[in-house]
């Protein structure tokens, strides 16, 4: 009831008064039973744009910080969290794939859609990054449905490192179902996975028209991070060398 209150009443006719978000595709989107939706992820507005443009309920993952606050705020934030469809998840443990894995495998077995974020992490600077495989999992052994899902603008909305940017609308586009039952029994193939989640992420990208880096988004941000710090250990940029 929370997230229909939510959605309906508290936050999404704001949502769509202001940002005038636009859905394209929605037709491959079924109306009822279980499916993946498959997106890129440039900002946190992502979770709130994509369902709000859908009839039916979204459920994600969400870390497990979000669910363990102290005192009045941290109960909230629960209430909120809990009540938007999110799925608390500790990402720092070695299980927190398996915990990811099997929380959305109760939201697909009670015939419902489920969200996910391929790369892992969001984009940092706007481009497309390497799938991670849990996705290939999800759907070999749940057998449903993957739909490619594109968020445009989000990043405009609310920019990496900041709360808030400038007002624009948003466009969500829902790509073609992909169906990979002919993989069925090869859930444990690495390699059939990994052509499944590239075949995914092939799909995202022609639905978001991002430039694709075949690396982990996670792998590029530390090594920039780390770049940046040694920059700023030695003062700035390195002299050149006297000859």
């Amino acid at each position: 009831m929370f997230y229909w209150f939510l959605k309906l009443i508290a936050i999404g006719p704001a949502l769509r008064i202001v940002f005038r978000p636009r859905a394209e595709g929605l037709e491959n989107v079924p109306e009822e039973g279980p499916a993946v939706l498959a997106s890129n992820h440039l900002s946190y507005a992502d979770w709130l744009f994509m369902p709000l443009t859908l009839p039916r309920r979204v459920s994600f993952v969400a870390k497990a910080e979000y669910f363990t606050g102290p005192g009045v705020k941290g109960w909230l934030q629960k209430t909120f969290f809990s009540g938007s469809g999110q799925i608390p998840i500790d990402r720092s443990g070695v299980d927190a794939a398996e915990g990811a894995l099997m929380s959305a495998k109760k939201v697909l077995g009670r015939g419902e859609l489920f969200g996910i974020y391929p790369e892992g992490t969001r984009s940092h600077d706007g481009r497309l990054y390497r799938g991670k495989i849990g996705v290939a999992r999800l759907a070999l052994e749940t057998g449903v449905p993957v739909i490619p899902v594109a968020v445009v603008g989000t990043d405009e909305v609310a920019p990496p490192g900041k709360k808030f940017g400038r007002v624009t609308r948003p466009v969500v586009r829902f790509g073609e179902p992909l169906d990979f039952s002919r993989y069925e029994g090869m859930e444990g193939d690495r390699y059939i996975l990994r052509s499944v989640t590239d075949q995914i992420m092939y799909e995202i990208m022609k639905l978001s028209g991002q430039e694709y880096v075949d690396e982990y988004a996670a792998k590029v941000k530390a090594a920039e991070q780390e770049a940046r710090k040694a920059r700023d250990d030695d003062g700035g940029a390195p002299e050149a060398k006297a000859s």
